[in-house]
């Protein structure tokens, strides 16, 4: 089977459904990871790391993907759009000239549209409608994913074999479950849990739904390697890494999606994003199923 996950930068990928990515690889699976921009206008998130012109960022953050991707076994491509950068202040600045969330659906859905014809997955990954949090790359990801996927299915756009995507998920990094379970087995552990003010934040925020939670604890090492392999990004202390690996391991072993669409029936809650899919394609409805939350199917274009 093949899985294709799109992100908006690098690093998105390490911290994002990583462990599923390397344990559908050891599977046997193909897994390909597509970043949309370079991270240019990324700042140094590690306070451990020296300072480096800020032109030499989006060469260093190449070739930190590249050592992501490898530690977590994974095929990678860039789209070739550059960072938006996180716009700070109030109001707002504008975004600056020919960034990826600027850039018109008639030049980047195309782009992903190649990747999904040449790949053909049979599973997609992304962001929800608001970008997994509001940043205007990840907003953009999901607008250009969504697109792409109807786009490939169209023998009427552009070029190359037409493709059906049979499920698109959104992944859940951080939900409140997970993050509360962290919070309560670090205190019962005698620890002191660094997310009590992260839960009271949380109360105040719509629950995003969960519909799929894939074992993944056995791939954990190779989720920590991708994500230090950012070392621009990420603080080795930092964090990501706040919940104990023992604790994890033994109270959260999962990793969690929600089902956005599908074109094959499935059941209300899943552990494998590949269940329900045909390898081959044979058969598979050109309409999405919508899923209720009785397990119930709607079909609809």
């Amino acid at each position: 089977m093949r899985l294709l996950s799109v992100h908006a930068h690098p690093d998105d990928e390490s911290s994002k459904g990583a462990a599923t990515a390397a344990r559908y690889v050891a599977e046997g699976h193909r897994v390909r990871v597509v970043t949309c921009t370079g991270g240019e206008r990324g700042d140094i998130l590690n306070p451990r790391y020296e300072p480096v012109p800020a032109a030499d960022l989006a060469e260093i953050r190449r070739a930190e993907m590249a050592a992501a991707a490898a530690a977590l076994g994974v095929e990678h491509a860039w789209l070739g759009f550059v960072d938006s950068g996180l716009p700070e202040g109030d109001p707002l600045p504008p975004l600056p000239d020919g960034c990826f969330a600027l850039q018109p659906y008639e030049v980047t859905v195309p782009a992903l549209v190649a990747q999904l014809r040449e790949f053909r997955p049979h599973v997609v990954v992304t962001y929800n409608e608001q970008g997994g949090y509001p940043h205007p790359d990840h907003v953009m990801t999901h607008h250009v994913t969504m697109r792409a996927v109807e786009a490939a299915a169209d023998p009427e756009f552009g070029d190359g074999e037409p493709w059906l995507v049979q499920k698109v998920y959104y992944d859940v990094a951080f939900s409140h479950a997970r993050i509360e379970a962290a919070h309560a087995a670090i205190l019962a552990a005698g620890g002191e849990s660094p997310y009590a003010e992260w839960i009271a934040r949380m109360e105040r925020r719509e629950q995003r739904p969960v519909t799929a939670r894939v074992h993944a604890a056995e791939y954990f090492p190779h989720r920590d390697a991708a994500l230090r392999a950012h070392a621009t990004q990420v603080d080795p202390e930092g964090f990501f890494f706040h919940f104990p690996r023992h604790i994890e391991r033994e109270v959260w072993p999962v990793e969690e999606f929600e089902l956005a669409r599908t074109r094959v029936p499935t059941t209300p809650f899943e552990d494998d994003l590949f269940a329900g899919v045909v390898e081959d394609g044979a058969g598979v409805s050109v309409d999405w199923l919508e899923i209720g939350a009785d397990g119930g199917a709607s079909r609809h274009p």
